[in-house]
């Protein structure tokens, strides 16, 4: 097993800043504003993003200030994995702290970062900007396609 292969064998906590950030395949789905069911604790995503998401690039605009910058933003890195339940089902980050194998569209699997794209697995053309709705009306934007 190569080095190219670290996810394999090298557990969350112990990866290097650059082995842990090529992990996120920059689908989106973790920027999109959530509600949460206050009975069940389920997790309910909507086709509404975060205002520093950049739709051009699928990736965060401002990625080193967004957690002085979006008060909700968590760093994973200082969430315990056991957590992680909230991300998509197709998250990296879940998967392997689930003790699961990427999909064979994840870039590092793949070998290309637009397969993600290819894959329908991002968010990409199928999002708003938070500034652009209500906040009241965010249960109108519920969707049920991040976990593909």
């Amino acid at each position: 097993m190569s080095d190219r292969d670290f996810w394999r064998t090298t557990p969350l906590s112990e990866m290097s800043d650059a082995q842990w950030e090529s992990l996120c395949d920059g689908c989106g789905k973790c920027c999109l504003n959530k509600l949460e069911d206050e009975d069940t604790g389920e997790i309910y995503y909507t086709s509404v993003a975060c205002q520093l998401r950049d739709h051009a690039t699928g990736r965060c605009s401002d990625y080193t200030n967004r957690l002085q910058r979006v008060p909700d933003c968590l760093n994973l890195r200082n969430t315990d994995p056991s957590a992680y339940g909230w991300l998509p089902g197709t998250c990296a980050y879940r998967l392997l702290a689930e003790g699961q194998a990427l999909p064979q569209w994840h870039p590092l699997v793949s070998g290309d970062a637009s397969e993600v794209h290819r894959a329908t697995c991002t968010v990409r053309h199928r999002v708003v900007c938070e500034t652009q709705i209500d906040p009241d009306q965010l249960e109108d934007h519920i969707i049920a396609w991040t976990d593909r």
